[in-house]
């Protein structure tokens, strides 16, 4: 009786987890499950085409078997079009996460944004909200007209970039009588 009991214990005993073990076996898998390069992605209302958006790379990733993100590592270009087919907008970045089920975009890294008017946005940091179309930042921005050249900490505008507002404003500003 004794024999089972010390041996029982010394089993007891000698089973033990392992942290490093067992956080291996949980962590989740961090590789996409969709993979594509070279990708355009053209979303349309009617027939008539709205956005077009290409990269190099796309990779999809899911949490807990349902469509959580997508990721551009290598850049991305979003053209806007207006209805007669003519890009009013143009946003570049070197990378971009778009959080599908959300409908907001990030870019990030060396972000340009061109409207028709020329007039050009430069920044580290950009969203965009896809249901409200709007874009914003809270980084430093630049933005550049033909006239002169605008510094602030911070963005609110239209998708098209057609319409925008500096949040802090930083300078020279010219103001005209």
């Amino acid at each position: 009786m004794y024999l089972k009991l010390l041996v029982m214990i010394v089993f007891f005993y000698s089973c033990k987890n392992d942290l490093k073990v067992v956080q291996n076996l949980t962590i989740k898998n961090n590789s996409p499950y969709e993979s594509a390069k070279n990708i355009n992605i053209i979303y349309s209302t009617e027939g008539h085409v709205d956005i077009v958006i290409k990269s190099p790379l796309l990779n999809k990733y899911a949490e807990n078997d349902m469509p959580s993100y997508i990721e551009m590592p290598k850049g991305i270009e979003v053209y806007f079009y207006d209805s007669l087919n003519k890009v009013k907008s143009l946003l570049t970045s070197n990378y971009a996460i778009d959080y599908e089920n959300k409908k907001i975009m990030e870019a990030e890294n060396n972000v340009v944004v061109v409207n028709e008017k020329g007039e050009k946005l430069n920044t580290e940091h950009l969203t965009w909200n896809q249901n409200k179309k709007i874009i914003t930042s809270d980084k430093f921005v630049k933005i550049t007209t033909k006239d002169e050249v605008l510094f602030g900490d911070g963005l609110d505008a239209d998708e098209a970039f057609n319409k925008w507002t500096i949040k802090k404003p930083k300078g020279i500003l010219n103001i005209k009588k």
